[in-house]
């Protein structure tokens, strides 16, 4: 993850001058390790019959392993396949910096994949432990759902620019994703208030990398350049996440309200719209202190801008983008991340429920 953000910040700050930047070597090199590790398992767990992790194993195409390490391995050979992709796109079609190009698209897949294979890896071995070996495992589980919470929001960081956030589709893109990561998250580790600890990870994590990033020096070497660089320039504030997160927490900890012997849609239902209105009701209002002189400083970072970003821009200018022409639109752009929101949920139940019984 910080490979990744590293390269986002470099575009920022930079450009890309070329493939053979230290952001994009740290990306690939946590392929590479992931691969490795994950083929290291599947080999000793197929050749040496006496294998720790034997009994705990899955076999696929005559290879023995726990399911986690084959969907890790995956991911690393993705990884690393979206690299000569990743070049060639850039020579042949320009140097465009999108989050969902075709080969990013690849490379997102990775990540992705080698993040659910190490929560399926984890998981399964807490399942199988016990006192405190599974106290540790569930907390390297928690730790991981912070990072793919982290990987969710740069996904759709695109549509959640602070420019954006006064419009649904910020809403919606959130709604799809944020929710299946924190319920699944909470519901396969069962500890209580697991998901603002998942939430609290992200946020901590995002804002650490916006208070150091900017301490390193950069120049653009690429143009036009709008404003003046002189440092590395991070990615924004984190959403506020945390907010809902403690909101679902509670409402599974209410004893009065049984919520565990609801109907699943039903939970889904009331997940759903109670992440929803509370991620609106926060973020809302201070998407506004964002666009204010009041969060130019280094706690918000919102005074750094990309060296492309024209002085004339909304973000420049303070303004929102209304992406809603009529409120007629924007409410039935609110009513789609209900449903979005209500999906994610129920999907996120789904997965938490899996990994609670998964054992290898």
């Amino acid at each position: 993850m910080i490979g990744g953000y590293w390269d986002i910040s470099w575009h920022m700050s930079i450009g890309r001058d070329t493939f053979w930047t230290p952001a994009h070597m740290a990306i690939y090199f946590c392929g590479v390790l992931a691969g490795l590790s994950s083929g290291y398992l599947i080999l000793s767990n197929t050749v040496a019959t006496g294998a720790p992790e034997r009994e705990a194993s899955v076999e696929i195409w005559g290879f023995r392993a726990p399911l986690g390490a084959f969907i890790c391995a995956w991911g690393g050979l993705a990884m690393l396949a979206s690299a000569p992709f990743d070049n060639w796109w850039h020579g042949a079609y320009g140097l465009d910096v999108k989050i969902f190009s075709p080969p990013h698209t690849v490379l997102d897949s990775g990540i992705l994949a080698i993040q659910i294979g190490g929560m399926v890896l984890i998981m399964g071995a807490r399942n199988r432990a016990t006192g405190t070996t599974r106290q540790k495992l569930d907390c390297i589980f928690l730790f991981l759902g912070g990072m793919m919470i982290s990987l969710a929001m740069t996904l759709v960081w695109e549509y959640t620019y602070r420019v954006f956030l006064h419009s649904s589709r910020s809403y919606i893109a959130v709604s799809v994703v944020a929710p299946t990561v924190l319920v699944g998250a909470a519901r396969a580790s069962g500890r209580r208030w697991a998901a603002t600890i998942v939430a609290a990870i992200f946020s901590l994590y995002a804002m650490i990398m916006l208070w150091i990033f900017p301490l390193f020096p950069a120049t653009p070497r690429l143009g036009p350049v709008y404003q003046h660089i002189t440092h590395f320039v991070p990615m924004e504030f984190p959403l506020l996440l945390i907010a809902p997160a403690v909101a679902l927490d509670l409402l599974w900890l209410d004893e009065f309200l049984a919520w565990d012997r609801w109907n699943v849609w039903l939970q889904a239902a009331a997940g759903g719209a109670i992440f929803l209105a509370i991620f609106v009701a926060v973020e809302w209002p201070f998407a506004s202190f964002l666009m204010s002189p009041a969060s130019h400083n280094w706690f918000f970072g919102t005074h750094y801008f990309p060296y492309f970003e024209p002085p004339t821009s909304f973000a420049v200018l303070g303004r929102f983008v209304h992406m809603d022409k009529t409120v007629r639109a924007f409410w039935l752009g609110m009513t789609e991340a209900l449903v979005f929101a209500i999906l994610s949920v129920r999907l996120g139940l789904a997965c938490g429920n899996w990994l609670r019984r998964i054992r290898r």
